[in-house]
C-alpha cells in the first residue's frame, strides 16, 4: 500500500506534470545551457555544468515551493491548519547564489578583478530557473531569451562565435575586467 499522503507528487497529474514541473525545467536547462556553453567557450571558470546545475537546482527549489503552497492551500481548505515558514525556501536560493558567484570573482596580482560578469551569468541563470519554476513562464521566459540575445549580440560584435570552442582566443578583450 502508498501512502499518497506521505509523497506528496504521487497525486500530480500529467497536465500539472507537464507544465508545472517538466516545462519549466526543459526551459531552464535550455537557457542555462546557452549561458554556460557561452561562459565555458571563452574560457571562464564557471561554464557549461556549472550553469546547469545552478539554474536546474534553483529551478527545482521553485517547483517544489510552487507545489508546496498549492498542498498546503488545499489542506488550509480542509481545515488542517498550516504553518507557512516553509514558504521562505526561495530566499535562501538568492542568497546561496550569491555566495556561489562570489567563488569565481578573483583579483589577480595586478589588482584586476576578473569573474564578475561570470558570477552574474550564474546569478541570472539562478533566477531564470526561479522564475521559471515559479510557474511565470512568459517572464521567464522572456528573461532567457534577453539573456541569450544580450550575450550573442554581445560576442558578435566583438567578432566572435560564442557557441564555438576557444571562441576569444586571439580576441583581446578582457570583458570581465571591463565590465
Amino acid at each position: 500500500m502508498i501512502y499518497t499522503d506521505m509523497i506528496l507528487d504521487l497525486n500530480i497529474g500529467i497536465e500539472s506534470l507537464i507544465l508545472k514541473v517538466l516545462l519549466p525545467l526543459i526551459l531552464t536547462f535550455l537557457f542555462a545551457s546557452f549561458v554556460g556553453l557561452e561562459r565555458q567557450n571563452v574560457g571562464k571558470a564557471a561554464g557549461l555544468s556549472s550553469h546547469i546545475l545552478v539554474a536546474m537546482g534553483a529551478a527545482a527549489i521553485a517547483v517544489m515551493q510552487r507545489l508546496m503552497f498549492e498542498h498546503q492551500v488545499f489542506l488550509q481548505g480542509t481545515g488542517i491548519e498550516i504553518d507557512p515558514e516553509g514558504q521562505r525556501v526561495i530566499a535562501q536560493v538568492v542568497t546561496g547564489i550569491g555566495f556561489v558567484g562570489a567563488g569565481v570573482i578573483i583579483k589577480d596580482q595586478a589588482n584586476v578583478v576578473k569573474g564578475i560578469t561570470t558570477a552574474a551569468t550564474l546569478w541570472v541563470t539562478a533566477m531564470i530557473g526561479l522564475i521559471l519554476g515559479s510557474g511565470y513562464i512568459i517572464v521567464g521566459s522572456a528573461l532567457g531569451l534577453f539573456v541569450v540575445i544580450f550575450i550573442l549580440s554581445r560576442d558578435l560584435k566583438r567578432g566572435f562565435n560564442p557557441l564555438k570552442p576557444g571562441a576569444s582566443k586571439g580576441h583581446d578583450h578582457h570583458e570581465e575586467s571591463r565590465q
